[in-house]
């Protein structure tokens, strides 16, 4: 690390190196990006670093990927200390809520080093969920907390959490978004290249543990996806296949049109020409009110209300549910164009400047400038009682309540 990379940015995951794309190419040599490997497939992690105008990471950790998470958080902790005490960074910038983020955290923290979470106070209430466990942890350790919305920022006020460090910054997945959507002719020829008609099939995906580590469960997330009334593409989750072959339901994959993982760009390119988005995904859960597409949310709950408060989005559980709603946003004919006049609750794109701005600041040694959001009110005590509120009305809301698409 010179003299000038003296910000450190840990990430682990595909979705992160997304969303922390925009910051990395902001801090420029200023970063020094350390890379844990949590997820195995180096190869295509390597082409999302290549997607993003990315420098290869200055560091990658070793022993991390396919390792239980007690060893995947303990080895990279003790990898990342060990650098951090040699290089002695004066920020570390986590992301979200993976294993590399409390592991980043973590070192930092033993290291008295300052730590900066991006995308910090999204909380699904449900402990059985690794990610709420590191998100929470985070929260603890994190010096300053970049919240995506207000409605995040009241879930750290409702936790003791200082408004003071609470900067409400909007959520970098926007212009992440933005930047890697395919101009029209490149969605035609992949619609082309797969047969399908543009507002004529659904895409799916499935990868979380509460849906593939259960045989009847997922048994019925299949089931209703092969009952309906257009294609469904299916980008097949390693872990989806494993858990397919293992529980013998491979022959429900057949009557999907299953198709490899693919990068961001091809899968934003055919979820932004669907009739319709089926996942238990949290990025995508951000992503379609982006591109302005229904999304039927496959989960006991989840740390993204705002996609459902906004109409994006609504969340189902059993497997009647899931194809009852998609025939019922399919009979919606206004639906899509109801959907391209709302807003996107996450922000307006900017987020990576903000940050950026931040996190400069903090290495330097000054106050990190306020957000707009935060400038709304003039003091202290009327913003923490303003996310305070919100909190309450958080609560009486989605993750609840199943929502409704208009």
């Amino acid at each position: 690390m010179n003299a000038r990379s003296d910000i450190s940015v840990v990430l682990g995951t595909r979705p992160e190196i997304i969303k922390l794309a925009g910051v990395i190419r902001n801090l420029g040599s200023r970063a020094t990006v350390i890379y844990t490997g949590q997820h195995y497939d180096e190869e295509l992690s390597d082409n999302f670093f290549q997607a993003f105008n990315l420098p290869r990471p200055d560091l990658r950790l070793t022993g991390i990927s396919a390792a239980h998470r007690s060893i995947q958080v303990s080895q990279a902790m003790f990898q990342l200390a060990e650098f951090f005490r040699r290089t002695n960074p004066k920020l570390v910038i986590v992301q979200g809520d993976t294993n590399a983020t409390l592991s980043g955290a973590q070192a930092a923290s033993c290291c008295g080093i300052p730590v900066l979470h991006v995308e910090a106070g999204l909380r699904s209430n449900d402990r059985t969920m690794p990610e709420e466990i590191n998100r929470r942890l985070v929260s603890v350790l994190a010096d300053v907390h970049c919240a995506p919305t207000p409605w995040n920022a009241a879930n750290l006020v409702s936790e003791g959490v200082s408004s003071h460090r609470i900067r409400v910054t909007g959520n970098t997945i926007v212009e992440a978004t933005q930047e890697s959507l395919p101009d029209p002719q490149t969605a035609r020829m992949l619609l082309e290249k797969l047969g399908l008609r543009a507002s004529q099939f659904i895409v799916a995906t499935v990868h979380r543990p509460e849906n593939t580590d259960d045989p009847e469960r997922l048994c019925e997330i299949l089931d209703a996806l092969a009952s309906s009334p257009l294609p469904v593409v299916f980008p097949v989750h390693p872990r989806t296949s494993q858990s397919a072959q293992a529980f013998g339901l491979s022959d429900r994959l057949e009557r999907l049109r299953c198709i490899p993982s693919i990068d961001h760009a091809t899968f934003l390119s055919l979820a932004s020409q669907a009739s319709l988005l089926v996942s238990d995904s949290g990025g995508i859960q951000e992503e379609c009110t982006i591109i302005k597409r229904p999304l039927i949310v496959i989960r006991r709950n989840t740390e993204r209300p705002e996609s459902i408060a906004a109409g994006f989005a609504v969340r189902v559980r059993y497997r009647h549910e899931i194809a009852e709603e998609i025939v019922r946003i399919l009979a919606n004919t206004n639906l899509t164009s109801v959907l391209a006049s709302r807003p996107c609750p996450y922000g307006d794109g900017k987020a990576s400047k903000r940050i950026t701005e931040i996190a400069l600041a903090m290495a330097d040694g000054m106050v990190p400038p306020s957000s707009a959001a935060n400038d709304e009110f003039s003091s202290s005590a009327e913003f923490e009682a303003s996310l305070v509120g919100m909190t309450e009305m958080a609560r009486q809301r989605s993750p609840v309540r199943r929502g409704s698409l208009a």
